[in-house]
């Protein structure tokens, strides 16, 4: 418990001190922000700053932070490492640069962004891209949530409540209605709900560890060592554990906070700050799923000794812990927000996708009958990707693996989105430049080694070596040629 206490610590200073340093890098000031200039009613519309942290914390968490840290915990203490470090000088940077740039550009989508920044090429790739990618969130948003419901009714004596698929409708009926309507309708009125939900079971959580207090392996007993699965940390430990340490689902989802904002120094508290509770929550979790994996395994449970099978039993833990650490009252309220995690990013998911399918097509989007033109194809497009799913036995996991590989990929690209934007700007690039390389060498190995081509150890490492090194040089010879434009 000492590595947990000091990471939980370090969060916070991260915050504090090292975001802090990002916001002056960005340099926020006092110019009109979209949510003013840009007022429609329906997208563009003022919020307050405590609400828009509230929605933005609910956006990028869904099951990342708890379904992600369980399934992380199987890799030990370096899963502490890879939460603090990747949330502090990663992710949380990562949402905070995207959330910011989107406010400068007027509300900006990420492809959008994207094509401004690196090119038109890579603005058509990224928009099918960040499409796909936010409809698989559509689909696995549903199946996991409707699967915690379905175990939570069990039992309640209504067979229709203990049913998978009537959850499924269900939940999907909610995201048509949401993404749907005006932000300010549905989303920001049920939303601070939630977000307290999952906030009070964190806290609750990490109050019982501390009473719990259970012997879990440290940092310096060895990173390796302690792990309790045969995959390598590198890099299926950075694939795991995405949306508790960088993500780049969050940067389809900042734009629609950025539309909300009042003012660019707000960003901070927001976009940052919403990124490094999310570590919170994530380092938590981790901990928890580390109690029942390296010691006396639960009754009914056992099989949980060794992780490997947690990713079919991440609900379970997640009831299980509800309903032994935390009573009757915590219960509720902390399965309320772990079923709400999930549901409001799938919502916000699909609501991101249909403004940047609209701005594409230049559709404006105050009326109701232009927003159906957009989201009855793409509806239909999340409905045969959620039956396939439903219909194949491992598909769950198939789309979870290949949207935690699409997701961390959405990232580099926002990275490098990013890291050109600073250096035309003439600041500090190197806060970008490193993550921006390090993903880049996990998505490059995680591809070639666990996800489609199954290469050699050695020569996976090699050609993603290979890969950064050119990513590198492509960057030192650009930024010569920017400089040397500039200083004509």
């Amino acid at each position: 418990m000492i590595t947990f206490t000091i990471s939980l610590v370090a969060l916070i200073l991260g915050y504090v001190l090292y975001g802090k340093f990002v916001e002056r890098v960005f340099g926020p000031d006092d110019r009109p922000t979209p949510a003013v200039a840009k007022a429609d009613g329906v997208d563009f519309i003022v919020l307050p700053s405590w609400k828009i942290f509230m929605i933005q914390f609910l956006n990028i968490a869904g099951t990342g932070p708890i379904f992600g840290a369980i399934m992380g915990a199987k890799f030990g203490p370096s899963a502490y490492l890879w939460i603090v470090l990747g949330c502090i000088f990663a992710g949380a940077t990562h949402d905070y640069m995207s959330g910011m740039l989107s406010m400068r550009n007027g509300g900006a989508n990420l492809p959008e962004i994207i094509g401004r920044y690196l090119g038109n090429v890579p603005k058509q790739v990224m928009l099918f891209f960040s499409v796909f990618l936010l409809m698989m969130v559509g689909a696995v948003f549903v199946y996991s949530p409707a699967s915690l419901l379905q175990t939570l009714c069990q039992g309640s004596g209504i067979d229709l409540l203990g049913s998978n698929n009537f959850w499924i409708v269900v939940i999907f009926v909610y995201y048509v209605i949401a993404t749907m309507m005006p932000i300010d309708k549905i989303i920001g009125k049920v939303y601070p709900l939630f977000a307290f939900s999952l906030l009070f079971m964190a806290v609750a959580l990490l109050v019982m560890l501390f009473v719990k207090m259970p012997d879990i392996p440290e940092v310096w007993e060895g990173i390796g060592e302690a792990s309790l699965t045969t995959k390598s940390i590198f890099p299926a430990l950075f694939i795991t554990i995405a949306c508790g340490a960088i993500s780049g689902f969050h940067a389809t989802q900042s734009p629609l906070m950025a539309r909300c904002v009042k003012s660019e120094k707000m960003g901070r508290p927001i976009f940052y700050g919403a990124m490094i509770t999310e570590g919170l929550v994530a380092l938590i979790w981790a901990t928890v799923a580390m109690y029942f994996f390296y010691n006396e395994p639960t009754p009914g449970y056992q099989e949980m000794a060794g992780g490997e099978q947690v990713i079919s039993k991440a609900p379970g833990v997640v009831n299980m812990v509800c309903e032994n650490w935390l009573g009757l009252f915590g219960s509720i309220l902390a399965r309320l927000g772990v079923v709400a995690a999930p549901i409001t990013s799938g919502d916000t998911a699909l609501r991101s996708a249909r403004l940047i399918i609209a701005d594409f097509i230049h559709l404006e989007q105050k009326s109701i009958r232009k927003r159906l033109y957009v989201c009855i194809p793409m509806f239909a497009a999340v409905i045969a990707l959620l039956m396939w799913q439903m219909a194949n036995h491992e598909g769950f996991v198939v789309i979870w693996s290949w949207f935690g590989w699409s997701n961390q990929t959405l990232s580099v690209f926002t990275l490098w989105t990013i890291t050109v934007y600073l250096v035309q700007q003439r600041k500090n690039y190197l806060i970008m430049l490193i993550p921006a390389l390090f993903m880049t060498s996990v998505c490059t190995t995680y591809l070639l080694s666990e996800q489609l081509f199954h290469l050699d150890t050695t020569l996976t490492y090699s050609i993603a070596g290979v890969i950064m090194l050119f990513a590198l040089v492509w960057f030192i010879v650009w930024k010569k040629k920017v400089d040397n434009n500039i200083s004509k």
